[in-house]
Order: structure tokens, then sequence, then C-alpha cells
């Protein structure tokens, strides 16, 4: 790959990286919190995680792609993507955080009652519901739960993609081109 080409395909490959490497820590952060400390995740906590898996190997292969050459508008479009998936995500822990501060309610299945009580033996259900609470922060650090801080994460994830997609390294060569090496 001449150089020009390859200093071009930079960005959107560093980018891309990144958002794979820091996501997969994050997740690895979440399980950490979950089995290596007990700390149960309520719903929203679990909700929050959907975008990290969806866009992780999305920016994987982005950056695999982008080692390989592969045309400029599908790298962009599996940023784009990514940066969407970061956003939704962002926005998700910004309503949960919001739900563990009390600035609004939270779904009824994790902060009120979500307990039904039909059918059955109503005193064995009772003893055996575990409900994880989304309106109690589990753990905090500098005042902000995790919730706070997959927000701070995600917008950071969502920034790198943009960067990738808009940075002049990535729009000053076209990938795919016919031309071929020399």
């Amino acid at each position: 790959m001449p150089l020009r080409e390859w200093a071009a395909a930079m960005p959107i490959r560093a980018a891309a990286a990144a958002i794979a490497i820091i996501g997969a820590a994050t997740i690895a952060g979440a399980w950490f919190f979950q089995l290596g400390l007990g700390l149960q995740p309520c719903p929203l906590c679990l909700e929050q995680r959907i975008p990290y898996y969806v866009a992780i190997p999305i920016a994987a292969l982005t950056a695999i792609g982008a080692e390989r050459r592969l045309p400029r508008r599908l790298l962009v479009g599996g940023l784009v993507v990514v940066g969407l998936l970061m956003l939704w995500g962002a926005g998700l822990a910004t309503y949960h955080a919001g739900v563990e501060w009390h600035w609004w309610p939270g779904p009824q299945d994790c902060s009120g009652a979500g307990f039904s009580a039909g059918g059955g033996n109503l005193l064995q259900q009772m003893q055996s519901v575990r409900a994880v609470r989304c309106d109690a922060a589990a753990w905090t650090f500098l005042g902000l739960s995790l919730a706070g801080y997959n927000a701070l994460i995600s917008l950071a994830l969502a920034a790198l993609a943009a960067w990738g997609i808009t940075s002049r390294g990535a729009a000053a060569m076209p990938y795919g081109s016919s031309s071929v090496s020399q």
C-alpha cells in the first residue's frame, strides 16, 4: 500500500480500533462489577450493554476493512452506525442516571412495584422475587454511578467515531480506487 493511501486510512482505522478496544474494556468492566464484585445489574443496566454488543463487532470489522482497503463509503458507513449506537447508549445511560438521581421516574419493572400477584402461591412468589432497582445506584465514585460513567464513555466513543468520519485524512484519499499500488 502506498504511504499516501496508508496515511489516509489511519483515522478511520484508528477510530474504529479504539472504539472496539475501549468498548470491549467497558463491557469487561461491567462484567467485572457483576461477576467479580457481585453487583447485580438492573434491567436498565442490561439494556445499556446492547449498543456495545452491536457496536464492538461493527467497529472491529470496520478497522479490519480499513486495513484491507475496503471502499471508503463502507468504512464511513460502519463508523456512522457505531457513532449512532454510541449516542443511543449515551441516551440510555443518561436516562438511567436521571432515574438514579430521581430527576424522572424509571420503568415500573425496576423502579416501582414490578411484582405481579397473579396466580399461584403468593408467599412463595414473594420469597423468590429478587428485584434489582433501577433508581438506586449500586456503586458510585466521585459522585457518578456506573450509568453516569457509561454516559460519558458512550459520548466519548461517539465523538471518536465522528473524528474518524470527519478527519482530513479520511476524506483525503478514496478507498477502493481502481489504481494499482506502485
